[in-house]
């Protein structure tokens, strides 16, 4: 199986493709889609919506998880977050495929123990289970594999096929 993590926002969309073989994570593909403040907010929508389009054609994962949000102290940008969100959402849907929402505590629990682990215990055990060279860089894709990885302890447990 193949499992696509995304942890949202309006700059950079983190981005993480793995596939599942018996019990065995191969990491294909994480990333960054990036898009400029200096473009319209409705054109930076758009740029997400087909680079991730683009990301789900090529590698065609049988689940997508997306980070959900729920709290942020600037609601500016908690509304920017969550439009992104929405147009992830959207061409999820339009791509038709099954997906689930986690929140940060839940990935950091599933990945690490911890629910409040710090960001780089994250990456270091992202690193160790995908069996990495390097630490997983820029934090969006390490987000996004870390989803990954926590839809993929979760569907174990619920039994996603």
């Amino acid at each position: 199986m193949i499992f696509l993590g995304i942890d949202p926002g309006t700059a950079s969309v983190g981005f993480g493709v793995i596939k599942k073989e018996n019990e065995d994570l191969k990491m294909l593909d994480f990333g960054v889609i990036r898009t400029y403040p200096s473009k319209k907010e409705a054109v930076r929508l758009g740029e997400i919506h087909k680079g991730l389009k683009k990301i789900i054609k090529k590698y065609k994962p049988d689940r997508v998880s997306v980070e959900d949000v729920y709290f942020y102290k600037n609601s500016k940008t908690a509304i920017k977050v969550g439009q992104a969100r929405g147009v992830i959402l959207f061409t999820i849907e339009h791509c038709k495929k099954p997906y689930s929402d986690y929140t940060p505590l839940q990935v950091k629990q599933a990945v690490t123990g911890y629910g409040r682990a710090e960001k780089t215990q994250v990456q270091k055990m992202v690193q160790q289970i995908l069996k990495l060279d390097d630490l997983p860089k820029p934090d969006d894709a390490a987000d996004a594999l870390a989803i990954a990885i926590c839809d993929i302890y979760s569907a174990k447990i619920n039994k996603f096929k």
